[in-house]
């Protein structure tokens, strides 16, 4: 035989003993363990089962928000762990406005400890909370003891930051109470675990909360509607998990020429507020686009193919 002819039916050999030993690498050649065979002696082993994502949630993260305007901070609690990030700034202070008013009505539950609440008292708790009214909340802080309430807050919930406002002309004024992000969230966690209300309140607060009404649109002098901000950033998706409790703030006042808005809320899993001021000229509806942004851009998993959030146009606040 000649060497040239040798070799090729080498290479032959080998290339034909290749193929026989591929299928062996990538195949069970025995049948016992419960998997399907192609009759050829392979077994075929099944992919396995795609994993469901996980639900979606708030978690921390970056955001990014073209902001225009004196002050802007935000904080987010995981109330499962107890953990708290959020801006850089985010133990900076800011008046609550109406945001204090769920510590008012949760202060007044508490304290009735067993005793019903009257129809007239339910009717005040009800209308401080779903309509933000000014009357109504002014006679649950007086019934709570006016700056005892505010001191009870601090050291129920453990906060911090907090204080009585400064500001001339509106020393004692509940709306004017300085409160940081970080504070809010931990006043939302309080109000959520049962410290703020007691055990038997707390569902009864969390569910008006949850019933907020009213847009940017219906404001009046002393009352208005509070449903925007944070609850408009969260996808249907979270929505459907559970209720989640609002307490929005806001006024424009004139000692410095800025709306004050801040939006708190708060879900079986996490608390987020968004403390903001900024020109007048800006309206409401301003800072409850920024509110929005805030909570979309904090939705995980983030959008993407597996989840489609609607994202509020940054660029257009």
């Amino acid at each position: 035989m000649r060497p040239r002819v040798a070799m090729v039916l080498a290479v032959v050999a080998i290339l034909l003993g290749s193929a026989m030993l591929v299928p062996a690498a990538y195949a069970k050649l025995s049948g016992d363990d419960g998997g399907e065979s192609d009759g050829s002696g392979m077994q075929i082993v099944a992919a396995p089962e795609p994993t469901a994502p996980p639900p979606p949630t708030l978690a921390a993260g970056p955001v990014s928000v073209t902001f225009s305007g004196e002050f802007f901070s935000w904080a987010l609690m995981d109330r499962e762990s107890g953990s708290i990030s959020g801006s850089k700034n985010l133990t900076k202070t800011s008046s609550t406005e109406s945001m204090i008013k769920s510590w008012f009505a949760a202060d007044f539950l508490r304290r009735l400890g067993d005793k019903e609440p009257t129809g007239v008292q339910k009717r005040l708790i009800s209308t401080a909370i779903r309509d933000s009214n000014d009357d109504s909340a002014n006679s649950l802080y007086v019934a709570n003891g006016r700056g005892d309430s505010i001191k009870r807050m601090i050291s129920t919930c453990g906060l911090t930051d907090t204080k009585p406002g400064t500001v001339p002309g509106y020393i004692g004024w509940w709306a004017f109470t300085q409160m940081s992000p970080r504070d809010a969230v931990r006043l939302g966690d309080c109000i959520g675990d049962g410290k703020a209300a007691g055990a038997k309140w707390t569902p009864y607060l969390l569910d008006e909360m949850s019933k907020v009404r009213g847009s940017v649109k219906d404001q009046r002098q002393r009352s208005g509607g509070g449903k925007w901000g944070i609850v408009d950033g969260l996808p249907a998706e979270i929505k459907a998990q559970g209720p989640v409790s609002i307490k929005n703030g806001w006024t424009p006042l004139n000692y410095d020429g800025n709306w004050h808005v801040n939006c708190l809320a708060v879900t079986e899993k996490w608390s987020l507020a968004v403390m903001l001021r900024y020109p007048q000229k800006k309206g409401l509806s301003y800072g409850a686009k920024v509110c929005a942004s805030v909570a979309t851009q904090l939705v995980t998993p983030q959008p993407g193919a597996a989840l489609k959030v609607p994202q509020q146009p940054i660029g257009k606040l």
